[in-house]
């Protein structure tokens, strides 16, 4: 049975401690708070699940065991994802999994992590489950099908009232209990909704376009003696192929819209997060044919399975390749980065992969 060490005992710990329990491996949290933990056990998994599962440990950060965790997976707020996963490589576990954003914009110490998960040979995961969602699969082998033809332009939209995240987190009152109400912590909408970015490098990827090399961004800021963060963010971008798309996401639009289009010269593909409250849907629209419509039926609960067997698999080897490593977050990172810089600055700004990943790559 594999051994499960989860940092954090808030939702996105609990989504995990249940996701790892349906796939029969053993699990353990851990949070500084003993509050937060007490909050696991009474609330907020016996809520979400229907009982409280007592074969999960509970420990705070200092007590819990080293050296014995097969996977260790970080659910705590991002400035401190990476400090926990540097300690988290002398343990030398199959794999390290970072709940996304990867880190806060300053990017520190990401290409610290970067040189020494590869030194360790330590794979490191980001959870932008999305990307390994059986609708991200299908959609992209769509693309590679060549359905719709050479692809022109692509468009992703991450856009979410953020009430859903208070909801679930009741023993915060809004935003300025917590990182999300500061963009500077790896709050804000393009930190906290930078699945769509993700999905859009990922997208492009699959599409033989390139990396992104120039951003364009205009960002809607909410400042005053309690917050500071992004609500809305309108992201142009280009990929070194010379392809143009378009990235929005905010934390105001209700109902939310998460929507995937790829327009290529043939037709289009879209893909529609949650149809139903749940339900992912792909329409291929392909010239002089009728419009084709796949329902791919899912549970909040199987992004998180999905994402921990994906993990797995990598790791057994199973699959050979995979989107959620951490070079493909810390690229997410530098496009984050260089959307506020390009908003603060009111110009382009182009990424050069080749300085690292940290502010020398953002110009």
């Amino acid at each position: 049975m594999k051994k499960i060490k989860i940092y954090g005992a808030g939702s996105i710990g609990n989504h995990h401690a249940h996701a790892a329990r349906t796939l029969g491996w053993q699990v353990d949290i851990c949070d500084n708070d003993p509050k937060a933990l007490e909050r696991t056990k009474s609330m907020i998994y016996p809520e979400r699940y229907g009982k409280w599962d007592k074969a999960i440990g509970l420990f705070t950060t200092n007590s819990v065991p080293k050296n014995i965790y097969d996977y260790i997976i970080i659910g705590t707020p991002p400035k401190t994802h990476i400090k926990i996963a540097l300690d988290c490589l002398k343990e030398k576990p199959k794999a390290i999994l970072i709940e996304k954003p990867l880190c806060d914009p300053s990017l520190k110490n990401a290409n610290l992590l970067y040189k020494l998960s590869k030194k360790d040979r330590v794979p490191v995961f980001v959870g932008y489950d999305h990307a390994v969602s059986k609708a991200a699969i299908e959609f992209a082998k769509l693309l590679k099908k060549g359905l719709v033809g050479k692809l022109m332009t692509l468009d992703v939209e991450f856009r979410e009232f953020w009430g859903g995240i208070f909801s679930a987190h009741p023993w915060l009152s809004g935003p300025k209990d917590s990182y999300l109400g500061y963009w500077k912590k790896g709050g804000g909408s393009t930190s906290e909704h930078s699945h769509a970015i993700n999905l859009f490098q990922y997208l492009a990827g699959q599409s033989q376009l390139g990396k992104v090399t120039e951003i364009s961004a205009k960002l809607q800021y909410v400042k005053n003696k309690h917050i500071d963060y992004d609500a809305i963010a309108l992201i142009n971008l280009k990929t070194q192929r010379g392809i143009i798309g378009r990235v929005v996401q905010d934390v105001i639009t209700e109902p939310k819209r998460k929507w995937v289009r790829a327009q290529g010269t043939k037709g289009s593909i879209e893909w529609e997060c949650g149809v139903d409250g749940n339900n992912d849907m792909i329409t291929l629209a392909q010239k002089n044919k009728k419009e084709v419509k796949i329902i791919i039926k899912k549970s909040r609960p199987d992004d998180f399975i999905e994402e921990l067997r994906h993990m797995d698999s990598v790791v057994s080897k199973e699959i050979k390749e995979s989107p959620i490593l951490l070079q493909e977050a810390l690229d997410t990172m530098l496009i984050i980065a260089g959307v506020h810089k390009s908003a603060k600055k009111n110009r382009t700004i182009s990424l050069d992969y080749s300085r690292g990943y940290n502010k020398k790559a953002i110009k």
